[in-house]
């Protein structure tokens, strides 16, 4: 970032050499001396100003390809660690994570390619411009230094107001996106119920509400930009009339006793733009500034999150032996002391709220417990996770799918064997389809019933779990015929020698289990 800042101070301290030399030009024509080479002198501002833009082009490169590092990292860290997490962040959900990484990152890049560079120039271009001023005229810099401080002040000043609203209007993209998620996966059941009309009016108001905040960010830009080259213009134009009275011998005041030179007095007319140029460049940059910084305070407080990680490490192997639980607690909730023997099938029972769910992410390695350790074979579950995980299957209580195939939904690119369509009882699904196998699913299963989902999910459980599966509420909300066919893939699995282990309300397919454990509400 330093090699692109410099080379924008560099481009822009080429200029007042540039000046000089057309400034001693024109004095030179005035006069009628012919002094200076025409061609020579025009000849080295023309040079001057391809190095001016080639040092421009260096520059916008340099700061683009390290403003796109920083974003690219940035970006790969976000889904590095939620990759990882096992608990959802403070942020907000997908849409806020969603929103931070492809809309809100970018305002950094104008941040880093505009703001910083014009800081620099703005910290060193004037400073050089008043000093070559001061010899010249004490007038001229006294009008930079009444002028040129006003600019920063009033941009401090509106900064401030900038800085609240981008942190609001920030706030809001996170939490619009975030609804938009949730609308949308629910969007066939919203449509089932006949909430369509409400849904959009509330979405309406909240993207109006987006609306009317970014709109205040834009006023306060636009307001800052008036009043600060309202300053710029009024400094050029005093410098202007001051050198032109002065030249035509208006008025004798304002130099160091002396006349002021024709060549003086048009450098100074020159330079009196560019000593307002970096800080009304700053000036434009700042909500740019603004706005970095709401990203960046977010990105700081998702840093600061201490969020548990999944579960990763150890031999690919699926472990021998029995599953066991010592003295687990999780999610506040003490899960029961438990072994289960390999090819052993057991039902978890309890009311809603009692821990099936969490039992059996627990057992998935899917979240950590608070106390106590799970056993497989005898080692704690940290330690052989890869290869416990590479030999289970999971059923989870809601369906989800990846917006890919349904080929590609069970088996993740290998072929699906034709026991496990069997098992799964999926051949009259995939004859409806239109497509097959290689139909496209939504997220949320687009062209499924809910029994059919379920077989599909059964199918994906039954294509990975070699030694062992969970299955959370199998058969619930499923009508007679569909529940015993996934009961039946279930029980079949087990009598083949699989460990089978199943969180379900249903009496019934528990009755058919090798034991039941039962979880008390507040346990």
């Amino acid at each position: 970032m330093r090699n692109g800042q410099v080379a924008s101070l560099a481009q822009a301290l080429v200029w007042p050499v540039q000046a000089w030399l057309l400034a001693a030009l024109l004095a030179d024509l005035l006069a009628g001396t012919g002094a200076l080479p025409v061609w020579g002198v025009a000849g080295g501002f023309v040079a001057l100003g391809v190095l001016r833009a080639a040092l421009e082009q260096v520059a916008q490169a340099q700061l683009s390809a390290l403003a796109e590092a920083r974003i690219g990292d940035a970006r790969a860290e976000i889904i590095t660690v939620e990759a990882r997490a096992a608990a959802p962040s403070d942020l907000g959900g997908p849409g806020a994570l969603a929103a931070l990484l492809a809309e809100k990152l970018e305002a950094l890049r104008p941040y880093l390619m505009r703001y910083r560079p014009a800081r620099l120039r703005a910290m060193v271009v004037p400073l050089l411009i008043l000093a070559i001023a001061v010899p010249q005229s004490w007038a001229v810099a006294l009008i930079f230094l009444m002028a040129g401080p006003l600019i920063p002040v009033f941009m401090a000043l509106v900064g401030w107001a900038a800085k609240e609203a981008s942190a609001r209007q920030m706030v809001e993209i996170g939490d619009l996106s975030d609804l938009l998620v949730d609308r949308l996966s629910a969007l066939a059941d919203l449509r089932l119920v006949g909430a369509g009309g409400p849904v959009v009016s509330g979405f309406a108001a909240s993207s109006e509400g987006l609306r009317a905040r970014t709109m205040a960010v834009l006023r306060i830009a636009f307001l800052s930009s008036t009043v600060l080259e309202l300053f710029a213009a009024l400094g050029v134009a005093m410098v202007a009339v001051w050198t032109g009275f002065h030249l035509l011998g208006v008025i004798g005041w304002g130099t160091w006793g002396g006349a002021l030179s024709p060549a003086a007095g048009i450098w100074l007319l020159l330079l009196a733009p560019e000593f307002f140029q970096p800080l009304r460049d700053l000036a434009a940059a700042w909500h740019d500034k603004a706005a970095a910084e709401a990203v960046e305070a977010e990105l700081t407080e998702w840093r600061a999150e201490t969020r548990p990680e999944l579960m990763r490490g150890g031999e690919h192997v699926p472990p021998a032996g029995p599953l066991s639980l010592r003295g687990v607690v999780a999610r506040g909730i003490a899960l029961p002391e438990m072994e289960v023997a390999p090819g052993e099938s057991v039902a978890v029972m309890g009311p809603s709220g009692a821990g099936k769910t969490t039992l059996l992410r627990v057992l998935a390695g899917l979240e950590r417990p608070s106390a106590g350790e799970v056993l497989v074979g005898g080692r704690p579950l940290p330690e052989v996770i890869d290869g416990w995980r590479a030999g289970l299957g999971w059923m989870p209580q809601a369906p989800h799918f990846l917006d890919r195939s349904l080929r590609y939904n069970v088996g993740f690119g290998a072929e699906v064997p034709g026991d496990v369509v069997a098992r799964a009882q999926l051949a009259e699904v995939l004859a409806a389809l239109p497509r097959g196998a290689l139909t496209v699913l939504g997220e949320r299963g687009a062209g499924l019933s809910g029994g059919e989902a379920r077989r599909v999910t059964l199918a994906r459980a039954l294509m990975a779990g070699r030694g062992a599966l969970l299955a959370d509420e199998p058969t619930a909300d499923l009508d007679k015929a569909t529940a015993e066919a996934v009961a039946g893939a279930l029980l079949a699995f087990a009598q083949a020698g699989g460990t089978l282990i199943v969180a379900t309300h249903d009496a019934g397919l528990a009755a058919r289990m090798d034991r039941v454990v039962t979880l008390e509400a507040g346990s």
